[in-house]
Formats: structure tokens, sequence, C-alpha cells
């Protein structure tokens, strides 16, 4: 079963599990097809996360790249935020790196049978879906504003025009680097032809990253972090990923009983909009290259120290635990089980839309600007600086059940879409444990998403009765016009006896595809 945002690269990756291929090699070709069907959201040039449970034991894989090593808080100057466009943000790309590495230790098939879909795809073409046309008609609009732009121009537009709904589209540039990255076994792009042409664009437009930033990329082989979750256990990737503000909110959760509540009812949203924020404080508190990390995140979930959280919530009154969140970002999501019992979560991305802007010519490569997500401040543990990881928002989420044998899988799942990631999986687990709505009725559920402060957004769907209530406790009340990928876009399978259920959201093109 295929879980994806995309109905061709759901197929694709069913392909693989039809040439008996893993899980893990489906989630390659899904993850590369993606880069060419939905490049609105992520890119070649992008990071991908992934917990991949392999029958016995579960795996965490950090794809995400360092900053250069000519990076450093003077370049920024008096800056009073990082630039979202232009080399200045961008970042080693990792996400190649992690397909290359997954499949050597996961997967069952050459690697360049698992990169043939993509590339199919770029050369012949594919035709392009209702809502990947509207993202990439914004981000038209948005990159004509904007300049040094026409690698970017002349590889995503069509007579200098966003391709609209069912347009065969054909990535040429993308077919040529992908197949240099299969037959090269990834490597292309750290130590090859890709990366000079990399730093050599990276030097022509006054960008910091180098061929040395690029060779020296690994992926992290990590642990996941967890909470404990009324006989469950939620998974995130530790830091540099944000899944922290999941586990604090939903280890505050714990500690209240909803059981006589309703999952859309005043006091279950306000309590959890209150338990985010508190999460969130945490995660950009705390959050960084793990080498940075100035407290442990055993430390930030220990029972005592979520049991005083807890009490922080005032049942009455909306608070202000924290700043907010700087930016959303666009992200792509999905999740493989075959029939081995091997699943797996995925994540990849570049930061918003398109990502830096910059695309390195003749390639298709679109760089991402994950360095956005440093901080400025001084002193600050995700402060900019050389050779680093920053604070990273996609986090692929995976929950197991806690039983007499230990920790048994029980869903691969995420939602995707910059700071809204984190809010998304504690709403999709509540909405699954405490009140057994099945996948499709979670994801598919109106979902609320905390700003600010005390500013909170709706999405249509909840009764007029409870957003009067949310209000009356404090909370700043927007009502967004529609269901939209601005509240995330989620993909779960849950683990049956035997088989699977499989669950995509309704605020994508895609689909489950199963066999």
């Amino acid at each position: 079963m295929v879980a994806a945002s995309q109905p061709i690269a759901a197929q694709a990756g069913l392909d693989m599990l039809r040439a008996g291929g893993s899980a893990a090699d489906a989630a390659i070709a899904c993850a590369a097809v993606l880069t060419v069907v939905e490049p609105t959201t992520n890119g070649i040039g992008g990071d991908a996360f992934a917990i991949l449970w392999d029958g016995t034991a579960l795996h965490g894989l950090n794809g995400s790249g360092r900053s250069p090593a000519l990076l450093t808080p003077e370049k920024l100057g008096d800056a009073k935020r990082f630039p979202l466009d232009g080399w200045l943000p961008v970042t080693v790309p990792g996400q190649v790196a992690l397909w290359a590495d997954m499949n050597k230790r996961f997967g069952k098939l050459p690697f360049e049978r698992v990169l043939a879909p993509a590339i199919e795809y770029a050369r012949g073409g594919f035709q392009v879906a209702p809502l990947t046309a509207q993202l990439w008609a914004r981000a038209a609009t948005a990159y004509s504003k904007r300049a040094n732009t026409d690698a970017w121009r002349a590889t995503f537009l069509v007579y200098g025009e966003a391709p609209p709904a069912g347009t065969l589209m054909k990535l040429p540039d993308h077919a040529r680097t992908l197949e240099s990255i299969a037959q090269s076994g990834g490597r292309a792009m750290y130590e090859g032809e890709l990366a000079r042409a990399i730093d050599a664009a990276s030097r022509a437009g006054g960008g910091l990253l180098r061929a040395a930033d690029l060779a020296s990329h690994l992926t992290d082989f990590s642990p996941t972090i967890s909470v404990g979750y009324r006989g469950y256990r939620l998974h995130e990737i530790a830091p540099n990923g944000q899944g922290l503000a999941a586990l604090v909110a939903l280890g505050i959760l714990e500690r209240r009983d909803f059981s006589n509540l309703s999952p859309d009812c005043p006091d279950v949203l306000h309590i959890a909009i209150e338990a985010i924020k508190l999460g969130f404080a945490d995660a950009h508190a705390h959050v960084c290259d793990p080498a940075h990390m100035r407290i442990s995140t055993t430390e930030i979930l220990a029972p005592a120290r979520l049991d005083e959280l807890s009490r922080r919530i005032d049942l009455a009154k909306a608070q202000d635990f924290s700043a907010g969140i700087p930016r959303s970002g666009g992200t792509v999501y999905f999740c493989v089980a075959d029939s081995n019992g091997m699943m797996v979560s995925f994540i990849q991305s570049n930061y918003t839309g398109f990502g830096s802007g910059v695309v390195i010519p003749g390639t298709g490569i679109a760089m991402q600007n994950r360095g956005a997500c440093f901080n400025l401040e001084v002193g600050h543990p995700n402060c900019v600086g050389p050779s680093k990881l920053p604070y990273h928002t996609i986090i692929p989420g995976f929950l197991t059940k806690s039983t007499a044998q230990g920790e048994q899988p029980a869903m691969a799942f995420g939602v995707m879409g910059g700071f809204m990631q984190p809010q998304g999986h504690v709403q999709v687990v509540t909405r699954m444990v405490d009140f057994a709505q099945n996948p499709q009725a979670a994801l598919d559920a109106p979902r609320w998403q905390w700003m600010k402060g005390k500013t909170v957004q709706l999405e249509p769907g909840f009764s007029d009765a409870t957003i009067a209530q949310l209000r009356q406790r404090g909370h700043e009340i927007t009502i967004a016009d529609a269901r939209t990928v601005s509240f995330g876009r989620g993909q779960a399978i849950v683990r049956m006896n035997p088989g699977w259920m499989g669950a995509s959201d309704l605020r994508a093109d895609g689909l489950v595809a199963a066999r």
C-alpha cells in the first residue's frame, strides 16, 4: 500500500512492490517521482526524513543538509530575518543521499530500477494535477517579482506561464539529472558532475556553497524520540527536526481526561491549542543542530516536567506562551507498507514552495532554502553558523502500540506544511486514539492552526457555538475560506491484523494505491 499526495507517485511506488521491491524501494520511487510531478513543494535539491519499521525495529533517517562552511552571522549584516530567496539560505541538499542510503540498507531492487519511473515521467511527460497547478500559478506570480530567477523560469514555465491543470508537462533537465543520480548511486550530487555544476553556479551567483560542503554530507541514522499516549507511543525524528513540539503537546494532553468529551468541543480544542503553544515554546527555544543542544530531549520530555507544563494551562482562558510561528512552508509527505511488514513514513521538501528560487542551469535542480529556519539571535542554539544543521520543519510521524511483546507498529503517518506539521500530528493522533476515528475521518476533519500569541485560524466545519466559546476564553479566532493546503496535507497507513488501512487527505491531489 502507498498513500501519497499524487496518484502518479503512488502508482510508481506500487509498481516497485509488484516488482518484488521493499517498502523502502517504493518510498524512494515515490519520492523521486514527486520531485518531477509536484515540484511546487519539493525538488531534487531538497532535504528528506524518514521513519522506517523494518519488521522488528524502528529506524530514524535524517537527510537534512548543513549550512555552507563559509556562512557566518556576519554574512547577514543587519538583517532582521533570514532571507527566503537567493543563495544565502541555500544549504546542502540531503534527500538524494537519503534515497541512496535507504536503498542500500533496506532495499531489494537496484537503485537505477527504483528511479526509473521518475526519469520516465520527466522525459515523457505527466499531466499536471489540479491543486498542484494552483500552487504552480501562485509560485509563478511570486517569482515574477524576484531577481535572478531566469533558470527557474526556463525550467518550470511554459511560454512564460505556469502550466494549467491537465497540461502535459515535460522536464528534460530533471530526466538527465535523475539518470546521473541513478547511475552513480547518488554520488553525482555530492562528488560528481552535479556537484561541480552546483559549485560553479554558487560561485557565479555570489553563493557560499562549495563542492567541499557537498562532499562532506552524510545521512544520519539516529533513534527516534517519543512520548507515550494512552497505550500508544508517538515517534518523531530527533532534533534538528521540530517533532519535539508535537511530543511535548501530546505529553501534556496525555495528562488530561477527554473520555466524556467530543473531538470538536471547545474544551478539547482549547486544551490542545494551549498544549501546542507550550510545545512550540520548547521547540523554538531548544531545537537546533544536535551538536549545539543545551538540554536533552530526555530532560524536556521528563514526566515531572510535562506535569508542570500541564498545570500551566488555564481551562478558562487562552494564554500567550510563545511568540508564534515565523513562516509556513510546502512539503511532500507519503507513507508505504509492504507484505513483509515493513512500513515507511517519509517526508521531503524545500522550505517554501520551489525553495530559494535558485535553479542550477541545465539540471532542473531547485535548491532548497532551509537556512531560512536559522535564528539570527546571537547566542541562540539555532543561531546561524558555518557547517550547521538548521531547525527543520519537516517531520514524519510514526505510532506504535504498547504490548506485552514490546512496541509494535500501529501507523505510519504525517501531516505536511511547515509549522502546521506538529499541530497536524497532534490533531490526527488525538482524533484516532481518543475518539476512535478511522484515519480517513481523522485526516479529513476540520483543523485548527495556532499562528502566534492568542491567534488561531480555523477551517470551516466547527460549530458557531464552539467558535463563540473559544472567543470567550480569549482566543483570537479567524476562519479560513476553505480546507486547503495551508492546514497541511496528510497521509496515513494503519496496520491491521491482517493487512492495512490507508487514507489520503482531501486537501491534496492524492490517493491510496494498494494491491
